[in-house]
């Protein structure tokens, strides 16, 4: 039955035969009374603005259209996202989480010119004192 309009009478309209049958067919695939389905479809025609006169053919494939271009920009945008934000912040991470063996370097390392050097760094100093 009608969820909500249990109480209400019956009326009738009178349609052309072929026309009645092709909306009772409508109905069943809808999966609902003919009650109900002409009032579904006024509802979408009220809500949506759209008058049975009118074509929506054309703007149907304009907004599919413009529905795909708008998710092809978010595609791009993420993978825009990914490339300079997702993958040199993982790079990071990885090389701080990564064990890392230390290099054995010598810790004081010798330079090669010291030893032409005189072996002897400081010499006394002659007093004049003792020179007289």
């Amino acid at each position: 039955m009608d969820n909500g309009y249990e109480k209400e009478q019956f009326t009738t309209i009178s349609f052309k035969a072929s026309v009645a049958k092709k909306f009772r067919v409508f109905s069943k695939k809808m999966k609902a009374s003919n009650s109900m389905t002409l009032l579904m479809m006024l509802d979408f025609f009220e809500a949506n603005n759209v008058s049975p006169k009118e074509s929506i053919g054309p703007t149907v494939h304009t907004l599919e259209n413009l529905i795909k271009k708008r998710v092809s920009a978010v595609i791009a945008i993420l993978r825009d996202m990914e490339k300079s934000q997702t993958r040199p912040t993982v790079a990071m991470m990885q090389s701080l989480f990564q064990e890392v063996e230390p290099k054995n370097k010598p810790l004081l390392v010798e330079k090669k010119g010291s030893e032409e050097k005189s072996k002897v760094r400081f010499r006394e100093k002659k007093n004049r004192d003792n020179e007289l």
